[in-house]
């Protein structure tokens, strides 16, 4: 269903839970997947999107369609995804490093147990600042252009080129030494 119609169902009273629906199952999978990328743990993945999706039902009646749909949610889910980490990263002060937890709980997923490179390159990945993390994520996984991923971050096409750069050299570095 195309994204207009989509938002314009959902501002009808009779049609705003059908068309919610329809948003969900359009844009769930995309949304799991960029958030667990960067929250790691597949609990912690699901209550995030369980976060963006009350954040789309609370919001959508408000979206103004200045940027796609699309871009919108991702704002959302990035914006979450950052907020989950920055709140760990405060419970967890003074007990652990949050980069040690995201890589324990990476090696506890079962996901990537028969993989040693792919487990390699997400440790990698996990030793980056959150922000370049992202961007890594965006550029190098979901494949965005920068000017989508400039919409998405609320940031310059110039700044992000460079913290993708930044990002893949700090990656290189890594698996060099590991």
């Amino acid at each position: 269903m195309e994204e207009a119609e989509l938002v314009r169902l959902f501002r009808h009273a009779d049609t705003r839970r059908e068309a919610f629906a329809k948003l969900v199952q359009q844009y769930q999978q995309k949304v799991y997947g960029i958030v667990r990328k960067m929250v790691i743990s597949h609990d912690d993945a699901d209550d995030v999107v369980q976060e963006v999706f009350v954040k789309i039902w609370h919001n959508l009646d408000k979206f103004k369609g200045e940027s796609g749909l699309f871009t919108w949610i991702y704002r959302i889910a990035t914006n979450e995804s950052l907020q989950f980490l920055r709140k760990k990263r405060r419970r967890m002060f003074f007990s652990a490093d949050i980069t040690e937890v995201l890589i324990n709980n990476l090696t506890s997923e079962v996901h990537l147990d028969g993989d040693e490179v792919q487990l390699k390159l997400q440790k990698a990945i996990l030793q980056l600042p959150d922000k370049q993390r992202l961007v890594f994520n965006l550029k190098y996984y979901e494949e965005l252009k920068y000017e989508q991923i400039a919409e998405i971050t609320d940031s310059s096409v110039g700044s992000l080129k460079a913290s993708y750069h930044h990002a893949t050299k700090k990656i290189e570095e890594y698996l060099q030494g590991n």
